[in-house]
Formats: structure tokens, sequence, C-alpha cells
């Protein structure tokens, strides 16, 4: 009961429920250590490590039965067009996710294209050498920027968090390309000078995301 109690709180202040698994293997590694460096009797101490499992495992249970009893109750309380709307909802949000997935596919294949075409008119135009170069390097930035988008799009797939900053760090990647274009312009100063305001406010946005993803970790 003291137990359920303590979950009870965690759910009313929102906990996540990693904070509580986590303290439970600090807690499992500390009693086994201890039983560990202190054992004589090989067939005892398998015992005791049995025995602790258990006990630490009832110990969890009873802990995050409120979290469970808490999602439960939302949804029990929910009438039945509510929840075929959650679940409909639900199953929409999968085929946008993996449409979307489809869809990251498809601009790195053009972002290939892209490169392939500024190889080609590096070679076979009358193009500056040096805007050549730059103008490739720019390709090679976004399709890097879109390969890494998609990776990021099969972590969400699998569970893990939507990666707000692989989108910025696309859109930083196709800015940059135009300015390593520009750049060889003498009358695009003013469109330079706009970009990359734009640039360090994508710069910044990218630092704040990092940085709250990195507080939450620790």
């Amino acid at each position: 009961m003291y137990l359920y109690k303590v979950g009870e709180v965690h759910v009313k202040i929102g906990l996540p429920t990693y904070y509580v698994n986590s303290a439970f293997t600090f807690v499992r590694t500390f009693i086994i250590k201890n039983l560990d460096d202190n054992f004589k009797d090989k067939e005892q101490y398998l015992k005791e490590i049995v025995a602790v499992e258990k006990i630490i495992d009832m110990n969890l249970d009873a802990l995050t039965s409120s979290y469970r009893e808490e999602e439960l109750g939302k949804f029990l309380s929910m009438s039945k067009v509510e929840k075929n709307i959650l679940v409909g909802l639900k199953k929409f949000n999968s085929y946008v996710n993996y449409f979307l997935a489809g869809a990251l596919a498809i601009v790195a294949f053009f972002a290939i294209g892209l490169f392939v075409y500024d190889i080609y008119l590096l070679f076979f135009t009358d193009i500056k050498i040096e805007k050549g170069v730059l103008t490739v390097l720019g390709s090679l930035l976004v399709l890097w920027a879109s390969i890494e988008l998609i990776h990021e799009e099969i972590n969400h797939l699998q569970g893990k968090g939507f990666a707000i900053g692989a989108f910025i760090m696309l859109a930083m990647a196709a800015l940059i390309r135009k300015v390593l274009i520009y750049s060889l312009s003498s009358d695009k100063s003013e469109e330079l000078l706009i970009i990359a305001g734009v640039i360090v406010g994508l710069a910044i946005a990218y630092w704040l995301v990092g940085a709250s993803k990195r507080s939450s970790l620790s």
C-alpha cells in the first residue's frame, strides 16, 4: 500500500516511468553487488540472487501499478465513440508516418539526382570551376541531411521520439547550399544577409532542441 501511494504521487506530479525503472536498476545493481562481495556459499548465493530479483520485481510492479491504472482509467472513462475516434486516429497516425517515410525516400532520391546534375554541370558545361565545386558541395550537404532525416524517421517508426532537430538540420543544409552559390556573386549581398540571419535563427533553434533533449535525459 505504501508503494502504491508513492506511485500515485508519481502519477500526480507527472514523473515519467523510466525514472522509476532507472531507480530500481540502481537498487538492483547495488544489492547484487553487495551479495557478490559477501557471499560464502555459492548455492546460498544463487538462492539469494533469485529471491532479491523476485522481491525487486514485485516492488516495481506495485510501484508502477498506479501508472497502469491511470492509463486504463482514462481509456475506460471514454465513451464508445471517443474510443473509436482514438483508435482511428492512432491508425491514421501510423499511415501518415509511413507516408512521411516514403516521401523522405523520394526526397533523398531527388537529392541524389540534384547531386548528379551538379556533377554534370561541373564537367560538361562552361560553368566556373569554383561555382561548380561549391554547388556540388551544397548538393552533397542536402543529400547528407536527407539521409539523416530518413534515419531519424526510422527511429520514430520504431517508437522513439519525433526528431524535429533533423528537419531543422535539413533546412539549414538547403540554406547553406544557397549561401555557397550566392557567395560568388557580388550582387547577392542582400540575399546573403537575409539567409545568414535565417541560418543563425535555425542554429539557435537546433541548439535549444538539443539542450532540451540533453536536460530530459539527465
